[in-house]
């Protein structure tokens, strides 16, 4: 028998995003969310979570996808890395799903970006493909800066 991942899956539009579902901590709705000044564009700002502080990371900005426009507000999947506790805010969550690593594809040479750091590969699903994020490459100091230091002249 081949062997199978998990991952928890969701959605920005249409795209269908997983990662390893190990690496989150918990799934909670829409928190408040304190700005932070002069944080970069992608960091909308910091939840409360049951006192604990948490960088809320907002993944459309991230991935440069338009803002949502219809007033739905984002869910909050709160991971623990080394970096610390960060909150990644998406469209809506979808299932954790058991897949075959036989179906893992590196990621597709059209990505551009960002997105082509951040995808660690593909899965083919029926009737859709699974994109994985790379958490640990996600919350790190280079790629939430990264836009700063672009804007700079």
């Amino acid at each position: 028998m081949a062997d199978r991942r998990q991952f928890c899956t969701f959605f920005l539009d249409d795209r269908f995003f997983g990662v390893d579902v190990e690496k989150v901590q918990e799934v909670i709705r829409y928190q408040i969310i304190t700005p932070v000044p002069l944080a970069p564009q992608v960091v909308r700002g910091l939840i409360n979570l049951r006192g604990q502080i948490v960088t809320a990371v907002d993944l459309r900005r991230l991935l440069q996808v338009e803002d949502r426009q219809d007033g739905r507000l984002p869910i909050n999947i709160v991971f623990q890395t080394w970096q610390g506790i960060f909150s990644l805010l998406v469209d809506r969550i979808g299932d954790v799903l058991e897949v075959d690593e036989a179906c893992f594809e590196h990621p597709p040479d059209t990505l551009e970006g960002i997105a082509r750091e951040l995808i660690q590969g593909t899965y083919k699903l029926q009737g859709r493909l699974l994109l994985l994020l790379n958490v640990e490459k996600l919350f790190s100091p280079a790629i939430l800066n990264r836009q700063r230091r672009a804007a700079k002249p």
